[in-house]
């Protein structure tokens, strides 16, 4: 794990850049983590000592260019700093490694089988998730991988959803519509195995109560009416 020297000065986010300027290769990339965020932002609402950043550069020791995650989610972080929130990470500030960091496979490798695995590794990130619907043949891998950090070295997990005991949460994908579009999106799941809501089923589930207190509202109206009563009369 890399070590850090608190009593060096060191330089703060306002001194690096947010990030390597990099265009991500598709909107994937960005909808992906910004669910995951949503569904924690419903989740965990009442708390404030987490953070998920989205395409966010991730500083890790001195002098080494950030690394640029599509998502990752630190634990025991404030989930606000100042009024114009983080400019990028920096963990020799936050005091804390990202527990867990998602990769989306891009058509250009990336090196998230490789380069950044040993990279992340290095840094002590927990859990290592690598998500690739679409070059799973290209790559000889899995759409859907979680690793945990054993012994400085990454093995892989079994299962979808996977349970991570030391986040208090399961990752998984599974089919279903988000912002309109109906495919396979990732999901935060409880213990056993039971997928979190989204803000969308938020939403529809509201909308369900709310025309469900309407109709029986309407039947109340129409049942009065039949005994003769008048409603507006009560």
């Amino acid at each position: 794990m890399v070590q850090y020297n608190p009593l060096q000065y060191l330089p703060t986010e306002e001194d690096l850049p947010d990030s390597d300027d990099t265009p991500v290769d598709n909107e994937l990339q960005n909808l992906l983590p910004a669910l995951l965020r949503g569904i924690l932002s419903l989740l965990w609402a009442e708390h404030m000592d987490w953070f998920l950043g989205v395409n966010m550069g991730v500083y890790y020791e001195l002098g080494k260019p950030a690394i640029v995650p599509d998502g990752f989610l630190s634990l025991g972080v404030p989930r606000r700093k100042r009024n114009r929130g983080r400019l990028s990470y920096v963990i020799w500030q936050e005091q804390v490694v990202p527990q867990l960091v998602l990769e989306i496979v891009s058509q250009t490798p990336g090196g998230e089988y490789d380069d950044k695995m040993t990279k992340y590794a290095a840094i002590g990130v927990l859990y290592y998730v690598i998500y690739n619907p679409d070059y799973t043949r290209r790559d000889k891998h899995e759409s859907f991988e979680v690793y945990r950090l054993v012994n400085e070295v990454y093995v892989q997990q079994v299962g979808n959803p996977v349970w991570m005991p030391e986040i208090g949460l399961g990752i998984g994908c599974d089919q279903g519509t988000h912002d309109g579009w109906t495919q396979e999106w990732l999901y935060w799941y409880d213990q056993n195995g039971k997928k979190f809501p989204t803000p969308e089923n938020i939403i529809e589930q509201e909308r369900q109560r709310a025309d469900e207190a309407q109709q029986q509202l309407i039947d109340l109206i129409a049942k009065l009416q039949e005994r003769g009563i008048d409603p507006d009369q009560l």
